[in-house]
């Protein structure tokens, strides 16, 4: 993608420090050196800097600006909380049914929940399209409680993500516990979520529901060695806070954690035992110690969060527990239970104990879904992963309406200036009006224009009408085949982990730092290119394509050298780093499927990873050689260091 010198310039002044107004101000002692361009982005920034001045000057200069409801938009977000209802239903009225009206609605509705304007809250939530805002479905199951209605199941399906509370959840557990649709068992479990996740400020609020002094949350949560050091005393607030403190313990000393809860179970009850083993064996468990397995199955009547859910089974899996795996998947909420990851791991529990048929309508029901589970059902229903029979090519005559598309032009639009939140938000809303032959035409429009990830994210929103070119395309492909076969290394598990770095976005750049198609991180690339004789390299090279291909490609090729050729584990090295797979790969008490590898990785992010990169180099092999391929066989076995296959005996249809 192309951006002017002097937008690009001006990007980089902001992200070095100096705020909108500064450039607007040089720039308007030149008026002949900004564009309208130039002075969008100024008025996008104060805006976002609540400089409401600064955005009225340049809002008032744009009046002939070829997106005036970005315009308008901006100009009443500098100013959100002055903002009135009147001037945002004015405006609503004026760009209703557009992206920017629905975003300025989500604004609006926080304002309104937080304000407690319930009436016209109710009337504004139903029309707010995208409802993805979690403080928003807080409010809207608030406002319904306000109105006495029982809520509380709706809630605690909600309220399972703490990172994620704001002041609309938490307003809806104050309100909850106050009219009793909440009890002390409710909030307790809330403060153990909390802390299961470190979020410190949280629990300190909940626990002043509970008359919880600060400082005792703060010891339980930061400070748990200090707290367990003496035992418990009596009383519920000071068992549950010592609990968390032993989970919290966990997470360095699970052996402390567990030889404490053991010394003193005398004094607690059932199922308050249940519940120190369920915290001890969580943080155990995303260690990935073996004793994990032992400590799940004394918390077995613990009530359990969504993680805890998981990694209940997640242990099971790599300690080969097949009927542990099938009891905890049993037990999980029926949202969680309907996830294709547990309705794989639900059939072959079910396998394992010989139940083949009811293990095969399992896998039936998610086989035809293209994704890393999908691929595994198919492979235990006898059959291998090809690629689909590609729809007849978008036509002409059907590309045609998407150039002219004011939406996707606008999108276009915003792409052109490195808006690429703008641009992604303009062109998903105007997908969800589309057919799937319509989806098809606007990837055609993604690919002419260059945008590649747009490309693929749209064709991957279509289920009967397919086209893996525009899926998994190949772009470099002179380039990739050379530097791939220099190294005997796979090209489609390249494209394949490409695909999930950048999605070809050639100048992509990640929150931390990584660059380029292959994302790679700055001091990585001095690395590789010092080891490779790269001579010369400076760091903007990296943006080069065939620079960062083969920097990317000579880097993948050395961690799957280091880590015995496993794709799994050179997989999760290039993303997390090789040190991290290998100290996951310590861990194991014996050999495991590379599938079970992959879904008991401790990071979130390193696990999706890995299953994506390797489903997607399934798709590139099996569109590279023409026939159909295994996921199974290319996940492999995972082994302890030290053990071969021949020495695990390994089943040769594992």
């Amino acid at each position: 993608m192309s951006v002017k010198k002097s937008l690009a310039g001006l990007g980089l002044m902001i992200l070095a420090g100096f705020g909108a107004s500064t450039v607007a101000s040089a720039a308007a002692a030149k008026k002949g050196l900004i564009n309208d361009d130039d002075r969008f982005m100024a008025l996008r920034d104060a805006a976002f800097h609540d400089d409401s001045g600064n955005a009225e000057q340049h809002a008032a200069a744009l009046k002939n600006y070829e997106i005036p409801s970005y315009i308008d938009y901006y100009r009443l977000r500098a100013r959100l909380v002055k903002t009135t209802n009147a001037e945002f239903r004015d405006f609503l009225s004026k760009y209703e049914g557009s992206a920017i009206a629905d975003r300025l609605r989500n604004d609006w509705l926080l304002l309104l929940g937080k304000r407690g304007e319930w009436e016209t809250f109710d009337q504004q939530y139903p029309m707010f399209v995208v409802a993805d805002d979690n403080q928003l479905r807080c409010y809207a199951v608030l406002s319904k409680a306000l109105k006495q209605q029982k809520v509380a199941s709706d809630a605690r399906n909600l309220l399972n993500a703490p990172r994620d509370y704001g002041e609309g959840c938490y307003a809806l557990v104050t309100y909850l516990a106050g009219n009793g649709q909440f009890s002390n068992n409710d909030l307790w479990a809330q403060v153990r979520m909390a802390g299961e996740n470190g979020a410190l400020p949280l629990a300190q609020r909940l626990g002043k529901l509970l008359n919880v002094p600060e400082k005792q949350m703060a010891d339980a949560i930061d400070k748990p060695a200090a707290v367990t050091k003496k035992a418990p005393e009596a009383g519920r607030t000071a068992h549950e806070l010592y609990l968390i403190a032993l989970g919290r313990l966990a997470k360095t000393d699970h052996e402390q954690a567990a030889s404490l809860l053991s010394r003193y179970t005398s004094q607690f009850s059932d199922i308050e035992k249940s519940t120190g083993w369920a915290q001890i064996a969580l943080q155990a468990a995303q260690k990935l110690e073996p004793d994990a397995l032992g400590y799940w199955q004394r918390a077995d009547t613990a009530p359990l969060s969504q993680e805890a859910y998981q990694w209940r089974v997640r242990t099971a899996l790599r300690e080969g527990d097949w009927k542990l795996v099938k009891n905890g998947i049993t037990n999980m909420p029926p949202a969680l239970k309907a996830d294709p990851a547990w309705v794989y791991w639900y059939g072959r529990a079910l396998k394992a104990e010989g139940k083949n048929e009811e293990a095969r309508a399992q896998f039936a029901s998610i086989a035809e879904q293209l994704h890393f589970y999908g691929q595994l059902a198919l492979e235990e229903l006898g059959q291998k992963i090809g690629v689909p029979i590609t729809v007849k090519p978008v036509t002409p005559e059907e590309l045609a309406p998407m150039e002219k598309n004011p939406n996707l032009q606008r999108a276009l639009k915003f792409y052109a200036m490195n808006l690429r939140f703008e641009g992604t938000r303009e062109w998903n809303w105007e997908l969800r009006k589309m057919s799937e032959r319509q989806h098809l035409a606007a990837a055609e429009l993604a690919r002419q224009n260059n945008l590649l990830d747009r490309m693929v994210n749209t064709s991957d929103r279509t289920k009967g009408e397919l086209d893996f070119s525009q899926r998994y395309p190949t772009p470099f492909n002179e380039s990739m085949y050379k530097t791939t076969q220099a190294l005997g290394l796979d090209m489609a598990w390249v494209y394949g982990l490409i695909r999930q770095e950048s999605r070809f976005i050639m100048n992509a750049k990640s929150h931390v730092g990584a660059s380029g198609l292959m994302q790679l991180m700055p001091a990585t690339a001095r690395y590789v290119a010092k080891k490779i004789g790269l001579g010369k390299f400076v760091p903007e090279q990296v943006n080069d394509v065939d620079t960062n291909i083969a920097l990317g490609t000579n880097y993948l090729n050395m961690v799957l050298t280091d880590l015995g050729g496993s794709q799994a584990l050179a997989s999760a090295a290039y993303n997390a780093g090789p040190g991290r797979p290998r100290a996951w790969r310590a861990k194991l008490s014996r050999p495991v499927e590379g599938a079970i590898f992959a879904e008991t990785i401790p990071f979130n992010e390193t696990r999706g990873y890995v299953k994506n990169v390797l489903s997607n180099a399934t798709y590139y092999a099996a569109l590279f050689e023409k026939k159909p391929q295994s996921l199974k066989s290319r996940l492999g076995m995972v082994v302890p260091k030290g053990m071969t296959a021949t020495d695990a005996d390994i089943p040769a249809n594992f």
